[in-house]
């Protein structure tokens, strides 16, 4: 029976005890916050964050995993592994997949697959997770990629955010930057797609986003099949908690999550997010 490997990012935001039940392998990110590095999910918890976050007058920076993380950790898969499947966030937001490949040439006598996930947060952990089950299932290293596959093609994502300053200055606003100028009262629901984030919803509160939400990811899982969900939040645990039911009492949530956002996520969007990462099974 072959032993594949499954490693990922920090932007994954997977449960400590899914990583730990799964053996999932994770590379952190790091932030930059008044010339101190902190390893993302390590040395700054995601409640610790958000708060300094909300007092403070600086904003973190983040900075993808490098070179010599990825290498490090290859090398010591090797003596463990047949082979690993290495699966990161969507390549049109970071070069981390990137620097996973160059770290995977430097061992090209070993079998190392490394997948753009086209995505972010739990969206990114539930192609993460599909890979981690095929691989503890005995499934080949193809399998393992196929079934990662399998998830990026029908994994979706909305969510919500209270203010657009952070996105904006972190540049990964996309579409949505039009809505900056807008003298209305509106909050947006926000998707992300192919690695890009877009504008597919406008409300006028903060209660009826949450709703929109809720219909526009029962709509596109017809509310027929399982589905695989998680609500994540930015310091919004009630609200979370307030999809999470709604969403389970619409659709037939085969698992459901409620994670935090990590770090090196609000780093870029601040507090005051809300959203759900889900896909349904056929």
């Amino acid at each position: 029976m072959p032993r594949i490997a499954v490693v990922t990012d920090s932007a994954a935001c997977i449960p400590a005890a899914l990583k730990q039940q799964l053996n999932i392998y994770e590379i952190p990110f790091e932030l930059v916050w008044d010339g101190v590095i902190y390893r993302n999910g390590v040395d700054l918890a995601p409640t610790e964050f958000y708060h300094r976050f909300r007092q403070a007058n600086s904003y973190p920076t983040t900075s993808q995993p490098p070179l010599g993380s990825f290498a490090a950790l290859y090398k010591q898969l090797v003596r463990e592994y047949d082979g690993v499947v290495s699966i990161h966030v969507s390549a049109e937001m970071t070069g981390t997949a990137h620097t996973a490949r160059l770290a995977a040439e430097q061992l090209n006598h070993f079998p190392i697959r490394v997948l753009d996930s086209h995505t972010a947060t739990m969206a990114q952990g539930f192609v993460v997770l599909a890979a981690a089950r095929a691989a503890a299932s005995g499934a080949s290293l193809e399998q393992v990629v196929a079934a990662a596959e399998q998830v990026i093609g029908r994994v979706d994502f909305f969510a919500t955010l209270k203010t657009l300053e952070h996105i904006h200055r972190g540049g990964r606003l996309g579409e949505a930057v039009v809505l900056l100028g807008s003298q209305l009262k509106i909050v947006p629901i926000l998707n992300l797609k192919g690695g890009r984030v877009s504008v597919v919803g406008l409300t006028r509160s903060w209660k009826h986003a949450l709703q929109e939400i809720v219909d526009l990811a029962t709509d596109r899982v017809k509310a027929k099949r399982a589905v695989h969900a998680s609500v994540f939040h930015a310091d919004l645990p009630e609200d979370a908690e307030w999809l999470r039911e709604h969403l389970c009492a619409r659709v037939q949530c085969v698992e459901v999550y409620v994670t935090e956002f990590t770090p090196v996520m609000g780093a870029h969007t601040g507090p005051d997010v809300v959203g759900v990462a889900f896909y349904a099974d056929d």
